[in-house]
């Protein structure tokens, strides 16, 4: 069997960052895969799944009412390995593209007050598997430490 594109880069080298992971063509649609990595792999620890699920919360309800890209939004969602997300977008963009984007994302997690949308027994199949205070922490670390100044060793995979 081959091996999949993702397993090919070399994780060892990776930093948190903002990287095209892959671009799909189907038909005359371009749909781009993006790999937001919040931890470095192998060296930090990876996040724990109340912080990634409130996240993941916070970032779909986010980016599915952004007035420019909400409809182009396919999913956002927690990478199996917990160091980062998927962003997947209908469309052909570059990972500069995407940095206002994400900053304004995580910038909303950070600030957010209130309850967590679709953190109920009814929307939610584990819905108190949620942690607003790590999430809102982990939200301003990647802003300060990787989106603040973001490099161009951090948008694309080396």
């Amino acid at each position: 069997m081959e091996k999949i594109a993702s397993f090919t880069v070399d994780h060892l080298k990776l930093l948190p960052g903002i990287y095209v992971s892959r671009k799909d063509k189907f038909g005359d649609v371009v749909i781009t895969t993006f790999d937001i990595r919040i931890t470095r792999p192998n060296f930090e620890a990876v996040m724990d799944t109340d912080e990634i699920h409130t996240i993941e919360h916070l970032g779909a309800t986010f980016l599915r009412n952004h007035k420019e890209y909400k409809n182009d939004i396919v999913y956002f969602g927690p990478m199996g390995c917990r160091t980062g997300f998927y962003l997947v977008l209908n469309g052909d963009y570059e990972s500069v593209e995407m940095v206002g984007l994400i900053r304004e994302m995580f910038e909303f997690v950070a600030e957010f007050e209130g309850d967590v949308p679709g953190a109920s027994a009814k929307d939610c199949g584990n819905y108190l598997d949620m942690d607003l205070v790590k999430a809102k922490s982990r939200a301003n670390k990647y802003l300060n430490e990787v989106l603040e100044n973001i490099s161009e060793d951090r948008l694309l995979y080396k």
